[in-house]
């Protein structure tokens, strides 16, 4: 079987002539190792060994979003301004929002030897900072999409993979607006108020999952944010109410038009796993293992591998800081966990990846172990 022909079989339930493996981001994101800028990671010697595994020996899943633009009649320029700078060796964002009287503030920083942003001050802070977001006309968030980035990185990626159209949602966006903390004591004190901001904010998403999902039909994508709605963070009967009721719409368009939606969720997934199957999900990511997840893999696949292919489960810690010796034995208990009995299907899979400027030897060689023991099943 070719790559893309391995996973299109495995999220249809069929049989397949071995488990794939992916190594989410890695392999996942479109990088360019040659770009010289300092903040670009991935032009790092030690990476390249890593790039070059990814794309000839996994199974690629790469993550794409459709092109958004403003659409006619946007408004976003009245109130939100940003502005970018560089110094103290960090390059730096700050996004202001004037509305009802009051401006709101957000930064975040960027760093050269790590992959990632940071928020340094979040754009609210308190339920006053949200009333008044919440007066921000709704042409502010309208946006047009255009699936052309997706079918020219489908045709890039060939039969190498498949593409994953990539898409946040409500709580997604409205959780980042402000601190863990912060997000965490308004959505459970007051439900009400934040189920405005998720409302305002759905709206535009499901407009445009509706569209992509139309255009550009049959494809795998993922939905991030439920995590937001799941232990550690909220109660987990919490998450019909923020997650349900603003993603099985999504679910069902993406569905509804032949394709495959997986939920992305860390932590404790096994109270709010019938309500991801209920929804009428394809797919989870990236099921954890214990004790950062609170359900076994062997598990999930008894109760619902028949309703959900199953991507998971390698903790990325270990994957970094395991000696190989030690992290084989868990490829091997994910791969015999997640292909035992009868199930829809499996991906080993890392629950992220690296963002550092260095890849070490041992975290190298625990990526090659993964693509070894999955080959090693091949029947």
């Amino acid at each position: 079987m070719t790559r893309r022909e391995r996973l299109m079989a495995t999220l249809r339930g069929e049989a397949v002539d071995r488990p794939a493996v992916s190594f989410y981001e890695v392999g996942g994101f479109t990088v360019d190792p040659s770009d010289p800028d300092p903040f670009n990671i991935y032009n790092s010697p030690s990476w390249q060994p890593l790039l070059r595994l990814a794309e000839e020996k996994t199974d690629l899943i790469r993550m794409v979003g459709p092109a958004l633009a403003p659409a006619p009649g946007n408004r976003r320029g009245e109130f939100i301004t940003e502005e970018a700078w560089e110094g103290e060796g960090s390059r730096f964002r700050r996004t202001t929002v004037r509305v009802a009287g009051r401006t709101l503030t957000s930064v975040s920083r960027r760093d050269p030897g790590t992959d990632t942003t940071w928020t340094t001050e979040h754009l609210l802070k308190d339920a006053d900072d949200l009333c008044a977001y919440l007066e921000l006309p709704d042409e502010v968030f309208d946006v047009v999409a255009d699936i052309r980035p997706l079918v020219d990185a489908e045709a890039k990626v060939g039969d190498a993979g498949i593409l994953m159209v990539d898409t946040g949602d409500a709580l997604a966006e409205g959780a980042a607006l402000f601190s863990m903390d912060d997000f965490m004591v308004l959505a459970f004190t007051e439900k009400a108020l934040f189920h405005k901001l998720l409302e305002k904010l759905a709206a535009p998403i499901q407009r445009t999952v509706e569209r992509v999902a139309r255009e550009f039909p049959g494809r795998l994508w993922r939905i991030y944010g439920p995590e937001y709605a799941a232990e550690p963070y909220l109660p987990s009967r919490l998450f019909n109410e923020f997650v349900v009721r603003y993603d099985q719409p999504l679910v069902q368009a993406i569905e509804g038009n032949g394709g495959f939606c997986r939920i992305h969720c860390h932590g404790r997934v096994k109270a709010v796993l019938p309500a991801i199957v209920e929804m009428g999900a394809s797919a989870i990511d990236p099921l954890e293992p214990l004790p950062q997840g609170d359900v076994t893999l062997a598990e999930v696949r008894r109760e619902f591998g028949k309703d959900l292919v199953l991507f998971g489960n390698l903790e990325a810690s270990d994957l970094e800081n395991l000696e190989p010796a030690e992290f084989a034995p868990l490829v091997d208990r994910a791969l015999e966990e997640g292909t035992s009995g009868e199930g829809r299907g499996f991906v080993l899979m890392p629950s992220a990846s690296p963002y550092g400027r260095d890849i070490t030897r041992r975290t190298m060689a625990n990526y090659e172990t993964m693509v070894e023991k999955a080959a090693g099943r091949a029947r």
